[in-house]
């Protein structure tokens, strides 16, 4: 099962993640292309505007009304980006496995940034159900993913401290992640790679054609 996991099924996360990824965005870039109003509308100075306001903390109207969503939802996307990207074991597997390699984060940091993952999981979690005008507009697929993130850290942080027995924690480890790889392209997920011209082409519709603020 390990050898499995660890070698056809990461090549064929990888491929899905990768070719899905690129897919997407290129049917994304048709479409866009076969509306009459996208393109011409696009401005640089006012997509540069908005993609600004919505990837800085409280640069936003919103943001700043609601500071506790505000810090976890920044802090949890950060870390769910930069953890596994950095991680020393990540990346001492990919040296072994394909040579190559870059710097890691130092351990304190790295278990700090996973208890962010795994807290911010558990707060998303909660407040999708109970808060009520979330969790109407939540699907099982919303919270199946957080789940699955959850799990991902969990297991990862336990097999580094060896809290239970390593082997099995490891596989569902990387299990889990390879799903995430594979889900990003082909689920809801997707939106993750349509963010910068979604917020550019809203940023430039409303401060070149309404002359007014999207944020």
């Amino acid at each position: 099962m390990y050898a499995f996991i660890t070698g056809p099924l990461l090549w064929f996360a990888f491929i899905v993640f990768v070719g899905g990824s690129i897919y997407r965005i290129a049917e994304m870039l048709k479409l866009a292309k076969k509306d009459k109003v996208v393109y011409p509308y696009m401005n640089l100075k006012f997509s540069l505007r908005s993609i600004f306001h919505w990837v800085v903390p409280f640069a936003s109207r919103n943001m700043r009304l609601r500071p506790v969503m505000t810090l976890v939802t920044f802090a949890f996307h950060f870390c769910l980006i930069v953890t596994p990207i950095f991680l020393l074991g990540h990346v001492k597997f990919l040296e072994m496995a394909w040579g190559i390699g870059w710097w890691t984060l130092p351990g304190p940091l790295a278990d700090a940034m996973t208890l962010t993952v795994i807290g911010g999981s558990v707060f998303l979690l909660v407040r999708r159900l109970i808060v009520l005008e979330v969790s109407n507009v939540t699907y099982f697929a919303d919270h199946a993913f957080l789940l699955l993130v959850l799990l991902t850290f969990l297991t990862g942080f336990m097999a580094h401290h060896q809290m239970m027995e390593y082997k099995p924690l490891l596989t569902l480890h990387i299990l889990a992640g390879e799903i995430m790889l594979i889900a990003v392209p082909i689920t809801r997920l997707s939106h993750m790679l349509y963010f910068f011209f979604s917020r550019a082409y809203m940023g430039s519709e409303f401060g070149f054609v309404r002359n007014s603020k999207d944020w």
